[in-house]
């Protein structure tokens, strides 16, 4: 494996591989696999989650890490093309790749989405210009439309709960926000839940429907894998014998790059709040999903957040465990 970009790139049994590779390496740890092994890590975008979990995969696999952002470089880091550096930045990102891929044995990179323009970020341009600029092994931190990592945590947490793949129903639902955020956690995971083969409905209200491109994609997988993908609106049809509610604000697709259409169009969606009454006819134990960070009583109460539907804690532990995989893959093979 010479990338990690997207789930899109493997095939349902390497897939499964992988995550049979995470759950022994969880269960049978191998403290020396990637003894004298270099990740670097470059962070364009903040992270809690993504930047601790890699370092602590490495460290639990006997390899070590270093970390770049441009609020870390004692020159500052230019990202922008075409532009003449008489600013206070002395480094431009097209040196800085190179050099910080030059250093380890593995390159990952975490650049969020401009979210100006829904084509270029729907072709994830950005990202795949920073790609091209070092040819060495690359792992997708999280782009403008994707998060392989993310969901390939959230593809385990749901096999070690056993909710079922094919006749399971996982309903991703927009919530309450009150910035527009990027596309690439519920664009990853409808696609991945498809990939599953469960039964996905994306539950959003009219203006924040995903973009065409991205529900076909999903669609496409669900062909692969018997499962199947719907769009709605109605909240009570969307959560009949739901098995998970995943939840995730993402920016209007309406009014991408608009901030006050967004804000106008999301200022009347306050109670997309996730909270108990949501349940009232999904199945009993219906689990409650989500990628963190995430605002208590704005996206979700709680009394949901705190209770036995939460799963949440064991997704964000799962970072680790999946991108273990993913490591021992590529780098040792």
């Amino acid at each position: 494996m010479r990338r990690f970009n997207d789930l899109a790139d493997l095939s349902i049994e390497e897939l499964d591989s992988l995550l049979e590779l995470a759950g022994r390496l969880d269960r049978k740890p191998e403290p020396r696999a990637l003894e004298g092994k270099v990740l670097s890590l470059l962070f364009l975008s903040p992270s809690l989650r993504t930047l601790a979990s890699f370092q602590a995969a490495m460290v639990r696999l006997g390899g070590g890490s270093f970390v770049i952002s441009p609020e870390m470089s004692i020159h500052g880091l230019e990202s922008r093309d075409g532009i003449v550096m008489d600013g206070p930045a002395a480094e431009h990102i097209r040196e800085a790749v190179p050099v910080i891929a030059s250093y380890g044995d593995a390159l990952g990179i975490r650049a969020f989405a401009e979210r100006s323009n829904l084509a270029d970020d729907l072709a994830d341009k950005r990202f795949k210009e920073l790609a091209a600029l070092s040819d060495a092994p690359l792992i997708n931190m999280e782009s403008a439309i994707n998060h392989p990592c993310q969901s390939l945590a959230d593809y385990k947490t749901m096999d070690d709960l056993a909710i079922p793949k094919q006749g399971g129903r996982f309903v991703l639902s927009w919530a309450y926000h009150p910035r527009p955020l990027p596309l690439a956690v519920p664009a990853a995971t409808v696609h991945m839940a498809a990939l599953r083969g469960m039964d996905v409905v994306v539950l959003r209200p009219p203006g924040f429907e995903l973009p065409a491109a991205t529900m076909h994609k999903a669609r496409k997988a669900a062909e692969l894998s018997g499962g199947s993908v719907t769009e709605t609106a109605d909240r009570r049809a969307a959560m009949e014998s739901a098995h998970v509610i995943y939840a995730k604000s993402w920016s209007s697709t309406r009014h991408y790059g608009d901030q006050p259409g967004d804000q106008a169009l999301r200022e009347e969606l306050i109670d997309w709040c996730v909270d108990e009454p949501w349940f009232e006819n999904a199945e009993p134990n219906c689990r409650f999903m989500h990628c963190l960070p995430v605002r208590r009583g704005v996206v979700v109460a709680d009394r949901i957040l705190d209770g036995p539907r939460s799963v949440v804690i064991e997704e964000a532990r799962n970072r680790m465990v999946a991108q273990m995989a993913v490591l021992y893959r590529m780098l040792k093979g």
